[in-house]
């Protein structure tokens, strides 16, 4: 472990506790998935809005297994840039499909890891015997983030709809001033250090030494990976084209090494040796993604075989308001931990689907999984030791697919499923179980893990 902040013990920071009694088992199982095709922002889906991506990726879901006029337990969804006129966005989704109206729907947020989050939370449903189908979702638009007018301007037009009288008009708007009317930037900088994502990833990977070649390596292998499982058919089952895009738009199958290498640094610049560029850092993006999951027995009633079950979760939030931890290092916690619970070791683990909000992101995470100063300061747990990369992201991730923020983790569990559905047609008379764990990290230093299974 190189050179970063100071490591309190678990019960000083509160990182880790004692070991959890019972050993989670869900019964719920992945019967498949849907999305759109990951664009670029201001590219395909410019005039596309959240409910328009998410509508049409529910309703090619719902055509997908044929559960037009079907009443659902739940479809849980959310976005992470929000307009104010997408509060009820998951309900309005489901009013827009064939679903049966009845279909009750929530929306939520927990910024990038909104859709696994969704996932978990009908999962646990379906385990507890409340539900017995219920779709889980995301969708975000960079091309579409809502503006932010100045807080004069908020304060005037929210007096003028309530002014009675042309004068009291006029009167407030007579307060205005030509400054006040420039709009507010949309960004996504952390609230509490006015530091981007991106150089908060330079941050952590200057304290963990990762370099501009472990990064881009990450980036080309995502490309690479990603093509290949376009190629092989993977995704004919998951994903419907929209608005004259059927491939993610910013996949480069062709890119190179050299390539990566001759791209210009763009966080991290006021440091010695800036290390992210763009093709190292995911793209603004827009799209959506949605996942089906029920119970066994539903699945098996309605002539359907499940891709994998979804055994188990855990969520983690690091400090990184004081340092102690980089913004997006949560799965770094939270994967230890889950496998833990679970009695298992990263040698039981087949597939490692790492969300690749930066590649640094996830050259950081496996070296923290290796160090044993760092898992037995800050965990109380042994070092997970080395991945074999032939595990990690095997058919491409965010850096390749784009990023549409709480789209994402849908994307990971449909595709993890399949890919673990699809090693168990392989060897169908292996004993044990092929199994994926899932980490998608997300602003305000957290992080979901998720643990498949077929």
């Amino acid at each position: 472990m190189t050179d970063h902040a100071a490591s309190p013990s678990p019960e000083a920071t509160g990182s880790a506790g004692p070991a959890p009694t019972s050993r989670p088992d869900g019964r719920a199982v992945v019967v498949g998935g849907n999305r759109i095709p990951f664009a670029k922002a201001g590219g395909h889906y410019a005039g596309a809005t959240n409910l328009d991506m998410l509508t049409t990726t529910i309703d090619g879901l719902v055509a997908r297994f044929g559960l037009a006029g079907e009443r659902l337990g739940e479809v849980r969804a959310g976005a992470v840039l929000s307009h104010s006129k997408d509060f009820n966005l998951a309900r309005e989704a489901v009013l827009g499909t064939a679903l049966d109206p009845a279909t009750p729907a929530v929306t939520l947020q927990r910024a990038c890891a909104t859709s696994v989050e969704a996932a978990w939370d009908v999962a646990n449903k379906i385990t507890l015997g409340q539900l017995d189908v219920a779709i889980a979702a995301g969708v975000d638009s960079t091309s579409d983030a809502p503006i932010v007018v100045s807080e004069r301007l908020r304060r005037v037009l929210l007096k003028l709809n309530r002014a009675t009288s042309p004068l009291d008009r006029v009167k407030l708007l007579g307060q205005l001033r030509p400054a006040d009317l420039a709009p507010v930037a949309p960004n996504v900088n952390e609230p509490r250090t006015g530091l981007s994502m991106g150089e908060h990833q330079a941050l952590t990977n200057l304290a963990w030494g990762v370099t501009r070649e472990a990064q881009d390596a990450v980036a080309l292998a995502s490309h690479h990976n990603l093509a290949a499982a376009w190629d092989s058919g993977l995704f004919d089952s998951l994903v419907t084209p929209y608005r004259g895009l059927a491939r993610d738009a910013s996949l480069r199958p062709d890119t190179t090494a050299e390539a990566l290498a001759g791209l210009r640094t763009v966080f991290g610049n006021d440091q010695p040796n800036p290390t992210m560029t763009a093709g190292n850092s995911t793209p603004l993006s827009d799209g959506a993604s949605a996942v089906l999951i029920a119970s066994p027995e539903w699945a098996a009633a309605n002539g359907h075989t499940p891709l994998a079950r979804i055994v188990d979760a855990e969520a983690a939030a690091v400090d990184f308001v004081r340092g102690e931890e980089g913004l997006l290092m949560g799965g770094a916690y939270a994967v230890p931990r889950l496998l833990a619970r679970q009695g298992l070791t990263l040698a039981d683990i087949d597939l490692v689907e790492i969300h690749e909000a930066f590649a640094g992101v996830v050259v950081a995470t496996l070296a923290a999984w290796d160090d044993e100063e760092f898992c037995s300061t800050r965990l109380g747990l042994p070092a997970l030791g080395t991945l074999d990369p032939a595990r990690l992201n095997v058919a491409g991730s965010s850096l390749a697919a784009g990023h549409p923020f709480a789209a994402t983790g849908a994307r990971i569990v449909a595709t993890l499923a399949t890919l673990l559905a699809r090693r168990r047609a392989d060897e169908p008379d292996r004993k044990q179980p092929f199994r994926g764990v899932i980490s998608v990290c997300a602003a305000g230093g957290q992080a979901v893990a998720m643990l498949l299974e077929a």
